[in-house]
């Protein structure tokens, strides 16, 4: 009697212990053995993950680069006074929430900040996981399909090097199962507050914008522009008086601009080392050429036949981002991955939406690129 009482209490534990394995708690905890990895292999100095360059922190000019996380740290240690630290001022302020974020919950510490940084990452890369969890759900979908969206290499690499794309992108999806619930106002500051972490994920409110005007939803385009749009103009204006340029651009220091053609920024590779361009469509053409020209085609057919659904804008609107990037994006592969984060998310739900199997079942193959995780 008392081992069959054991046995079913074992049981029991191991039902719940199922019941707790979920995409995000998944998500989690490889997020923080990845980045005990790398800390591990540092000495366990956290500025390993911010990657300072000579070039900013001692103000070189001949030093090294460094990588853009430190941007987002120098901003959080002086948010006024960051400007000689910063290769495109504008261009950097204009992602002002994560690194106040980080200053708020480190309490203004230098110490403390390095530490604040790879935590908030943490923590939103398995929020917006579980956020995506929900949307798969509302739609019928396995919210399995979330592992796609936390485990993406792109945001995995933004954990490990301090990048705003973890918490602009959780917003992104928090801001997705607001608008499915039909919370309009509260989908609209989480946008807000997305495009004031990175402004690429405009590009979703451009797609609820467009689906608003084209069904007619005046409510909520008033919100979106009020939550959304204004608020992003606003700091456009503010860095435009103190810079004299706003921060809306291509990239930081010596990026290039906007292709004037679909796919020649990557093409322009080829003009300098064709045996690049042709390694580089290996890698790069099945998750991400002929994805966004695929999803392109078929969201414009969509549109077309009266689909008016925002998912079907939003993959629209990255398809395009993809054909447009500038050549300084194509030429570094971390870049492109980190690009490709939106346009990821935006599939992932267009996929749910549309319950089509063949672009759900298409997704893991972005997994492959986890091999070019970093150190």
């Amino acid at each position: 009697m008392i081992i069959l009482e054991a046995r079913m209490r074992a049981s029991g534990m191991w039902t719940q212990g199922l019941k707790l394995l979920r995409p995000w708690a998944i998500v989690f905890a490889s997020s923080v053995v990845y980045l005990c990895v790398i800390l591990s292999l540092h000495d366990w100095d956290p500025m390993a993950l911010v990657m300072p360059g000579t070039r900013f922190s001692e103000l070189d000019p001949k030093g090294t680069e460094g990588y853009d996380g430190q941007f987002a740290y120098y901003i959080a240690l002086d948010p006024s006074g960051a400007e000689p630290h910063l290769d495109v001022p504008a261009y950097r302020y204009q992602r002002i929430l994560f690194p106040l974020l980080c200053r708020f919950l480190a309490f203004g510490s230098g110490k403390l900040i390095p530490w604040a940084m790879p935590f908030v990452n943490a923590i939103a890369l398995a929020a917006g996981t579980y956020f995506v969890e929900k949307v798969l759900k509302k739609f019928g979908a396995s919210p399995w399909y979330a592992l796609i969206y936390g485990l993406f290499p792109g945001l995995l690499l933004s954990v490990r090097l301090d990048l705003n794309e973890p918490l602009a992108y959780a917003l992104v999806c928090g801001s997705l199962l607001a608008f499915e619930k039909g919370k309009t106002r509260t989908g609209a500051i989480l946008l807000g507050l997305a495009g004031l972490t990175k402004e690429q994920t405009l590009l979703f409110a451009g797609g609820y914008t467009l689906a608003f005007i084209a069904q007619r939803e005046l409510r909520g385009l008033k919100e979106l522009m009020l939550f959304s749009i204004l608020p992003e103009a606003l700091l456009q204006g503010a860095l435009w008086l103190r810079f004299g340029y706003p921060g809306i651009g291509s990239g930081g220091a010596g990026a290039t601009p906007f292709s004037p053609i679909p796919f020649g920024g990557l093409l322009a590779i080829g003009l300098i080392k064709p045996r690049a361009l042709l390694l580089w469509l290996t890698i790069l053409g099945p998750g991400a050429v002929f994805p966004s020209i695929a999803l392109g085609c078929l969201s414009i057919t969509r549109i077309v036949k009266g689909e008016y659904h925002p998912f079907t804008f939003s993959v629209l609107l990255h398809a395009l981002a993809m054909a447009f990037l500038p050549f300084s994006t194509w030429r570094e592969f971390l870049a492109v991955l980190r690009v490709l984060i939106g346009f990821a998310l935006a599939t992932i739900a267009y996929g749910a939406y549309a319950r089509s199997r063949r672009i759900l079942n298409y997704l893991p193959f972005w997994l492959a690129y986890l091999v070019f995780l970093r150190e």
